[in-house]
């Protein structure tokens, strides 16, 4: 082991730069997150944030090539505080509308401190050219582990689905956590209480749904809706 060799992760050998380097990245994301929910997502600049985390310029950019890059490891960094939020209640549950409620009420759990910049980041995210969109092709790498998230969701449970359905879902209930998202965007309740009440009372509903799914009756709208799906996709 050389003299900068810090720690040995699951890749291998970290060296005392690359740990430097990951702490500078994470210091300039952690700042721009603060400046966004102080002087809102369109007022805050790449300099501004370079001067407040106390680096260059040219450094800032050299981990991050602009702002929307900012917010792809924004998007990184939550996607894996959700999935250890949800830990828990993965553990615990096997009931598949508790899990979906867990998941849910996890994830706002996450989001809960960038409410107050969430509306005015939302009409540059909502925007469909704009690489912040969670539909991007760059916001790919954390769309797919949050779909992976609610697969876990599914497949720890001990509910039964149509097997046509199955392998749509985990995307489907994304899907509908992007909803939730949305509606928690505009709510202007006290602590978001409106939102809590909208995933408490929707995830039994969609557990429902999600075993109605197997009955021979509702198999051509569970087609329906699977080529839907494969229609807006492409």
């Amino acid at each position: 082991m050389t003299e900068q060799t810090a720690t040995t992760g699951a890749g291998g050998p970290t060296t005392g730069a690359t740990a430097r380097g990951e702490q500078t990245r994470q210091l300039i994301l952690d700042t721009a997150m603060r400046l966004f929910r102080e002087r809102g997502y369109a007022r805050t600049t790449m300099r501004a944030i370079a001067q407040e985390a106390g680096v260059a310029v040219g450094n800032a950019y050299y981990y991050f090539d602009s702002k929307e890059h900012l917010i792809q490891g924004f998007y990184a960094d939550t996607q894996h505080e959700h999935r250890a939020a949800a830990a828990s209640v993965l553990a615990r549950e096997r009931d598949f509308a508790a899990r979906l409620a867990g998941v849910l009420h996890a994830g706002v759990d996450v989001l809960t401190p960038y409410h107050s910049f969430a509306a005015s980041f939302f009409k540059t995210a909502a925007e469909p050219t704009s690489p912040t969109s969670p539909f991007s092709s760059e916001s790919a790498g954390p769309r797919e582990a949050s779909v992976a998230l609610f697969r876990e969701v599914l497949e720890g449970s001990t509910t039964r689905v149509d097997p046509e359905l199955r392998p749509a879902l985990p995307e489907l209930l994304w899907l509908a956590y992007m909803g939730v998202v949305l509606y928690w965007v505009h709510d202007r309740s006290p602590d978001q209480v409106k939102t809590r009440q909208l995933i408490d009372n929707a995830a039994p509903l969609v557990d429902r749904l999600v075993g109605l799914s197997r009955l021979r009756v509702l198999r051509p709208v569970t087609r329906q809706v699977l080529a839907l799906i494969r229609t807006l996709r492409h």
